[in-house]
């Protein structure tokens, strides 16, 4: 046997992989499943003083989905973030138990078995994907059938009337779907793919205007130009929640791909331009506006109080540790109070303290997603996870922002939480691509195999901290 040349190199250490931590994701969703049913029995216990009968069912109902996502992630993607999937069980699971509690109040118009219908539907499409799409790059060559099939599908309700005052419902028989849920991830990819095509001609090339140096019309005229088309097409509809989700994510994506704050700079005021042009210009939006800036004044007119007064009314009458699920009076709200208003009846019942940790539980799962995006090498993915979590993390915003009176009120569900079937299974949908980035990330392949580095090299590679 020979010893080694002397001027040989030393042996490169082997790719660092990180533990797969599927034990752990198992561990968490069996407590988020646990702790659903707990919620279920104490809504009966509290409303008839025993455990509601169908307990065993719900626990079943939601468990064996959550069971086999599990194994869908265990053999398909071993190395994805261990948090993702629980989060998104807990949070629909509390949706799901807040709706049956609503539903006791009103017997005539049950929603829950609806929205379990579904989140198991959501949850088999998370599956699909999760089984079907083996590197999340593959997306990247349907960016403009993804913006194409995105601008048809935000145009279909226009061929239906409108419900409460907005077109965004497609209705047929005793079916009813939101497309516009499903543009928003479509249109995630297109933007993702377009900027990481893109990326340093839209940072280093251009004019500079005040200090903040715009690239040429070439380069940032089309994705501009499906921006302005996709809002156009929800001012029509009256959409205007979306619109604002539509127009934040633009930004924060943008300014992911160049690294640029003037992006920044300049998007927040042209929102508060066009949000105070909508609020003069649109009936429909000027009702919300001057309900938001005088929320006690249908009261003072002795009409009763207004659906936002009712909301303020249930998250003070919660206080620190809330009345106990079961025991509000949330259902003041009227019809809103399962969809747009939900959050008011976790408010009332949970407390400060239950409504901070559904805060925070979004809060980790839009974490988790920066995360995984930031971890990979390649463009398009860093930039579709980010997009993916900031869908979350505005929706979030926009609907707590407006049930506690912080901005005016838009029509939008919040994630997992709120009744709508549209809505879950798009968020499923979010969350098996998170699993799929993340699973890339963390599974640290040499570049080829999974298109990610190990933690070594990203470190080492000049700008990975961009």
């Amino acid at each position: 046997m020979t010893a080694p040349a002397a001027d040989a190199p030393p042996p490169a250490p082997p790719a660092l992989r990180l533990p797969k931590q599927r034990g752990v994701e198992l561990s968490l969703l069996v407590s988020a499943v646990l702790i659903c049913v707990y919620g279920y029995a104490t809504v009966g216990i509290t409303r008839s003083g025993a455990i509601p009968p169908d307990a065993a069912a719900y626990g079943a109902g939601l468990g064996l989905p959550a069971l086999s996502a599990h194994l869908a992630v265990r053999f398909r993607a071993p190395y994805a973030d261990p948090l993702l999937l629980p989060i998104a069980v807990l949070l629909n699971g509390l949706g799901l138990v807040l709706i049956y509690r609503l539903d006791l109040e009103t017997p005539g118009d049950r929603a829950a078995p609806a929205q379990l219908v579904w989140s198991t539907l959501g949850v088999a499409l998370f599956i699909g994907v999760v089984l079907a799409l083996r590197d999340h790059r593959l997306l990247q060559r349907y960016a403009y059938v993804s913006v194409a099939a995105a601008l048809a599908l935000m145009m279909l309700p226009i061929l239906f009337p409108p419900v409460n005052g907005a077109r965004i419902w497609i209705r047929f028989g005793g079916f009813s779907f939101q497309p516009g849920e499903f543009a928003k991830i479509l249109l995630a990819v297109f933007f993702a793919a377009y900027l990481a095509a893109n990326r340093n001609a839209l940072a280093y090339t251009g004019r500079r205007v005040w200090g903040v140096q715009f690239p040429t019309g070439r380069v940032l005229g089309p994705i501009v130009t499906i921006w302005l088309l996709s809002v156009a097409v929800l001012a029509l509809e009256r959409d205007l929640g979306t619109s604002s989700l539509f127009f934040g994510l633009f930004v924060i994506m943008l300014y992911v791909a160049t690294g640029r704050t003037g992006w920044i700079a300049v998007g927040l005021p042209l929102a508060g331009v066009g949000a105070f042009a909508v609020g003069v210009l649109e009936p429909h939006v000027r009702v919300r506006v001057q309900d938001w800036l005088t929320p006690f004044a249908s009261i003072d007119a002795g009409l009763g109080p207004s659906q936002l007064a009712q909301s303020l009314f249930s998250f003070a009458a919660g206080g620190m540790q809330g009345t106990g699920l079961g025991a509000g009076h949330s259902t003041l709200i009227g019809f809103a109070a399962k969809s747009d208003f939900i959050l008011a009846t976790a408010g009332e019942e949970l407390g400060l303290i239950g409504l901070s940790a559904l805060i925070l539980l979004y809060g980790l799962l839009v974490a988790r997603g920066y995360r995984a995006g930031l971890a990979l090498r390649d463009s398009f993915g860093r930039l579709l996870a980010i997009g993916l979590a900031s869908i979350i993390a505005i929706q979030v915003f926009v609907i707590a922002g407006g049930v506690t009176g912080l901005i005016p009120l838009t029509g939008m569900a919040m994630p997992f939480l709120a009744q709508g079937g549209s809505s879950v299974v798009t968020n499923w949908i979010i969350v098996a691509l998170l699993i799929r980035v993340s699973d890339s990330a963390r599974a640290q392949l040499p570049d080829g195999d999974t298109g990610t580095a190990t933690l070594v090299e990203m470190s080492a590679a000049p700008g990975s901290g961009r």
